[in-house]
C-alpha cells in the first residue's frame, strides 16, 4: 500500500500540507474516504485514524501531494439588502439574471514579462439572503504561480446600484482574504469603467506590491476628476467647485445670490463639485453680460476691429460745421472712474491698457441718409474697453453720435455699466447698437470687402498673366479655386439691391456704398497680411525676441494667437516653394509673367489704388513671399475667421443683431415715450432688435454661409499632383502638412487651458475657427484653402 501511495500521489489541496501532529492525523482520515481506480478495479484504503503516525512516515506521502496545479477559490460577497418594493423583488426572484462580476487581481507581476498578471474571472450569483443583506458567491481556479491575490475588480450587472459590504475570498494557505468595500457600485450600463477594491493590508505608496502601483495611482486619477462635464450623481470624484449654486434665478430672478469663491470680492473656501445643474439664466443670458460682449472683440465673429488707443483726448476728423462738434463725450473724469488702480487715462494708455471699437467717423456721414429709411437707425459709436489683470477686456463707456441733421443740433451722450435699474436698460440698448454697428463691419467690410471682394482681381489676374505650367500659378491656384463662382452668387442674393443684407442689416440701401468708402480710407495690400494688421491697430509690436516675432498687446487675444500660427505656416511653406524656383532675385525680375501678373493686380485688378505708395515691389525673393503669403492669407485663414463662426455667433440675434431700428430712449423722447420705456425696458429691448423676419432670414443665411461641404479642400491637407512631381516640394509640402497637424494640438491644449479666459470658461465657445481640418456641416473650425462659401 505504501508503496502504491508512492508511484500514484494523491492530489491534495495545498493547505493540507502541514508539519504537526494533530493536523497529519487529519490529513489520514481524510484520505479514507478517497477510492483510487486502476484496471476498472476499485482499491479502497481503509485507514485507522488512531495508527501511530511519525513526520518519518508520512513527510513523503505529503511531499507527492503538493503537485496540485491551482487553488480553489471561494468569494463570499455581501450586499445590503435593497428596498425595491414587492413587485420588483418578486420579478428579481423569478428571473434571478442578476449578479456580479468579479475579477481577483495578483499583487505581482509576471516574472518573466514584467507586466500584470492576467486577471482571473468568475460571476458571482446570489445564494442567500436575509433581512438585512444578499449573499453572493463565485468559485475561480487560480493557479499556483498567480501570486498573493491584491485586489477584486467589481462590475454591477443589476439594473440599480447596490451597496456593496465586504468580500472574503477562502481557500489559500494562509488563511481568508477580507476586503471591505462598503460604497455603492453603479449599474454596469450607467458606469462601465470596473470599481477596484484592495485588500485590507495597508502600504505606503512606496511599499506598494508592483502588480499594484498602476491600479492605485490610476484610481486616484480616476477619484480626482477632471473637472470637466457635467458631474452626474452617479460619479465617484472629488472635486472642487466655487458656491455656485446657492441660488435658483431660473425660478425667480429674486432668487439670484453670487458665486462665492474664485474672487476678491466674495472669498470662500472651495466646496465638492456635485451633480446639480448650474443656473440656466447665467448660460442662457451670457450674452448679454458685459464680459462676453467684451471677449467676442477678441474671440467672435469679428476679432479684426479693436484697435489701442494711442491718442487722447478722443477727437473727429470730420469736418466740425458739417458734422458738429470733434471732441469727444467720453471725457477724463468718465474713464478715470471706470479704472481702478490706474489713476490718470495716460497711465492707463502708456501700459497698453485702453482699447476701442471705433465707428464714429466711418458711420456718421451716413447718419442722416440712413434715418430717412423705414425701421432702422444709426449713430456714430465708440466703445472703450480696459485690460483687466486677468487678461480680458472690461468695457467702460459707449458714446452714440448723431451729427447735425437740419435744424437739429449734434446730439452726443455716454453709456455705462451701471447699478440702478434704467441706466442698466440704457446700457443695454446702447450695447445693441453697437453690437449693430460691428456686425454690419463685420459682414460688409470684414467679410465681404476685405475677403471676397479683394481676392477676385488677383483671381482674375493670375488665369490672364500667369501660365497653368507656372510654378507660382500652382502655388495660387488653391487658393483662387471657386472664388469667382461664389462671388457671383452673393452678387446676386447678399448684396444686390433688396438682397439679404439690405433687407437685414442697418445700413440697408447704402451697404455697399459704405463698403466703398472703406475701401477707400481704411484698406491697403500692405496691411492684410496678419502681423502687420495687428501691428497697424496697435495690437501688437515688433519684438525679436518674443514668437512670432511679435509682442501682443493682449495676451490672449485667440485670433492673433492661433492666426499667428498659420500665417507662419503658410509663410515657411510659401517660403521653401519661392526659393526652390528663384535662388536669386535676379529671376525673379526677369521672369515676365511673374511681373505682368503683379502689374496687372495693382492697374488692373485694384486700379482704383495702383497709384498708393504702400503697393510692394516684386524684385526679392522677399518680396515674392510676402506677396503670395498675403494672397494665401487673406482666402484661407482670414476668411475662415470672419466666416465659420458667424451661426455660432449670429444666429441667435440677440447676441449679434443686424439691424438696431429704434433711437435711444434718451434722444429727444416724448413724454409717452420715455414712460414705456420706464415701465417696459424689455419691450423697448425687443421693438430695437431685427423683426422676426429679419431674425429668420438672418439665421437661415448664416447657417448657409457656415457650413462645409463634404468636399472641402482644405488648408495643407492633400497634395496637389503638381507639386508631387518635384521631390523637394514634396519634402516641403509634407513639412508644412505636418505643422498644421500640430497646430490642431496646440490650439486644443489652449482651449483647455483655464488660465485663458478669453477662450475657456463656463459658457464660452472655444475658439477653434484656426483649426486647419474639419468635417462636413456647421462645425466652427477648419481652414479651406479657398473663399468657396
Amino acid at each position: 500500500m505504501k508503496t502504491f501511495l508512492l508511484k500514484k500521489p494523491l492530489h491534495v489541496h495545498s493547505s493540507f500540507i502541514t508539519n504537526n501532529a494533530s493536523s497529519s492525523s487529519y490529513i489520514w482520515r481524510k484520505l479514507d474516504t478517497y477510492s483510487f481506480h486502476k484496471n476498472n478495479s476499485t482499491y479502497n484504503l481503509f485507514l485507522k485514524s488512531s495508527l501511530p503516525l511519525s513526520k518519518k512516515v508520512i513527510s513523503p506521502c505529503i511531499v507527492m501531494a503538493t503537485t496540485k496545479s491551482h487553488h480553489n477559490v471561494k468569494a463570499l460577497v455581501s450586499v445590503k439588502k435593497s428596498d425595491d418594493g414587492l413587485l420588483k423583488n418578486l420579478v428579481t426572484g423569478i428571473v434571478g439574471n442578476n449578479h456580479l462580476v468579479l475579477e481577483l487581481v495578483s499583487s505581482e507581476l509576471d516574472p518573466k514579462t514584467n507586466s500584470e498578471i492576467e486577471t482571473i474571472k468568475g460571476k458571482a450569483h446570489e445564494t442567500e439572503k436575509n433581512e438585512n443583506e444578499v449573499q453572493y458567491e463565485a468559485t475561480f481556479e487560480l493557479p499556483t504561480n498567480f501570486g498573493n491575490v491584491g485586489a477584486v475588480l467589481v462590475e454591477n450587472e443589476h439594473s440599480k446600484e447596490i451597496f456593496l459590504k465586504n468580500i472574503v475570498l477562502d481557500g489559500f494557505p494562509d488563511g481568508p482574504v477580507h476586503l471591505s468595500c462598503k460604497s455603492w457600485i453603479q449599474p454596469k450600463h450607467d458606469t462601465p469603467t470596473k470599481r477596484v477594491f484592495f485588500t485590507n493590508k495597508m502600504y505606503l505608496p512606496s511599499q506598494t506590491p508592483s502588480g499594484l502601483r498602476k491600479l492605485r495611482e490610476n484610481e486616484l486619477i480616476e477619484l480626482r476628476g477632471n473637472g470637466e462635464g457635467e458631474r452626474k450623481s452617479s460619479d465617484r470624484i472629488y472635486d472642487y467647485d466655487v458656491y455656485n449654486d446657492l441660488g435658483d434665478p431660473d425660478t425667480n430672478i429674486a432668487l439670484k445670490r453670487p458665486v462665492l469663491g474664485g474672487s476678491k470680492q466674495y472669498p470662500y473656501p472651495r466646496r465638492c463639485r456635485t451633480g446639480r445643474k448650474h443656473s440656466n439664466t447665467g448660460d442662457k443670458f451670457f450674452w448679454l453680460s458685459d464680459e462676453e460682449f467684451a471677449r467676442e472683440t477678441l474671440a467672435g465673429a469679428n476679432p479684426n476691429s479693436i484697435q489701442l488707443v494711442k491718442e487722447w483726448p478722443l477727437r473727429s476728423k470730420l469736418e466740425s460745421q458739417i458734422y458738429g462738434s470733434p471732441e469727444s463725450a467720453i471725457t477724463r473724469e468718465v474713464v478715470e472712474s471706470q479704472i481702478i488702480g490706474y489713476t490718470t487715462v495716460e497711465e492707463a494708455i502708456q501700459e497698453k491698457k485702453l482699447f476701442m471699437l471705433d465707428y464714429h467717423d466711418l458711420y456718421l456721414p451716413y447718419v442722416s441718409k440712413v434715418r430717412e429709411l423705414k425701421n432702422t437707425t444709426l449713430y456714430g459709436s465708440r466703445t472703450l474697453f480696459f485690460l483687466t489683470k486677468q487678461g480680458t477686456l472690461k468695457p467702460l463707456v459707449i458714446e452714440l453720435t448723431r451729427p447735425i441733421i437740419g435744424d437739429k443740433p449734434q446730439w452726443k451722450q455716454i453709456f455705462t455699466p451701471a447699478s440702478d435699474s434704467t441706466n442698466l436698460w440704457l446700457w443695454r440698448l446702447a450695447k445693441t447698437h453697437v453690437l449693430a454697428h460691428d456686425t454690419g463691419y463685420h459682414e460688409i467690410i470684414s467679410h465681404w470687402l476685405r475677403t471676397h471682394c479683394v481676392v477676385e482681381p488677383f483671381v482674375i489676374a493670375t488665369n490672364r498673366q500667369l501660365s497653368t505650367m507656372h510654378p507660382i500659378y500652382k502655388l495660387l491656384h488653391p487658393h483662387l479655386r471657386y472664388t469667382l463662382e461664389i462671388n457671383s452668387l452673393g452678387r446676386q442674393i447678399l448684396t444686390s439691391a433688396y438682397g439679404v443684407i439690405e433687407d437685414t442689416f442697418f445700413t440697408k440701401k447704402y451697404s455697399m456704398e459704405l463698403s466703398s468708402v472703406a475701401y477707400d480710407k481704411l484698406w491697403q495690400f500692405d496691411l492684410q497680411g496678419l502681423p502687420n494688421d495687428l501691428i497697424h491697430r496697435g495690437m501688437a509690436v515688433e519684438d525679436s525676441n518674443a514668437q512670432h516675432g511679435l509682442k501682443l498687446a493682449i495676451e490672449d487675444y485667440p485670433f492673433a494667437n492661433d492666426g499667428l500660427l498659420i500665417w507662419d505656416a503658410i509663410k515657411q511653406w510659401v517660403t521653401d516653394y519661392v526659393n526652390h524656383y528663384y535662388p536669386s532675385p535676379s529671376i525673379i525680375e526677369s521672369d515676365q509673367e511673374l511681373q505682368a501678373w503683379w502689374t496687372e493686380v495693382r492697374t488692373k485688378g485694384h486700379s482704383d489704388k495702383s497709384e498708393e505708395p504702400w503697393w510692394p515691389n516684386l524684385k526679392t525673393q522677399k518680396d515674392l513671399v510676402d506677396i503670395i503669403t498675403t494672397i494665401a492669407w487673406i482666402a484661407s485663414a482670414h476668411h475662415s475667421a470672419t466666416n465659420f463662426a458667424q451661426y455660432a455667433y449670429g444666429g441667435y440675434f440677440p447676441n449679434r443683431p443686424t439691424i438696431a431700428r429704434n433711437n435711444m430712449p434718451t434722444e429727444d423722447p416724448t413724454k409717452e415715450e420715455w414712460e414705456k420705456f420706464v415701465n417696459k425696458p424689455e419691450q423697448t429691448l425687443l421693438e430695437c432688435f431685427p423683426s422676426q423676419i429679419q431674425a429668420t432670414l438672418v439665421m437661415t443665411i448664416l447657417n448657409l454661409l457656415s457650413y462645409h461641404s463634404p468636399d472641402e479642400e482644405y488648408l495643407g491637407q492633400l497634395i496637389e499632383p503638381s507639386w508631387t512631381e518635384n521631390p523637394t516640394i514634396k519634402v516641403a509640402f509634407k513639412k508644412f502638412n505636418g505643422r498644421l497637424k500640430e497646430i490642431e494640438g496646440i490650439i486644443d491644449s489652449r482651449n483647455a487651458n483655464s488660465d485663458l479666459k478669453n477662450r475657456n470658461g463656463a459658457g464660452i465657445v472655444p475658439y477653434e475657427l484656426m483649426k486647419p481640418f474639419s468635417g462636413p456641416g456647421v462645425t466652427g473650425k477648419g481652414v479651406p484653402y479657398s473663399i468657396s462659401i
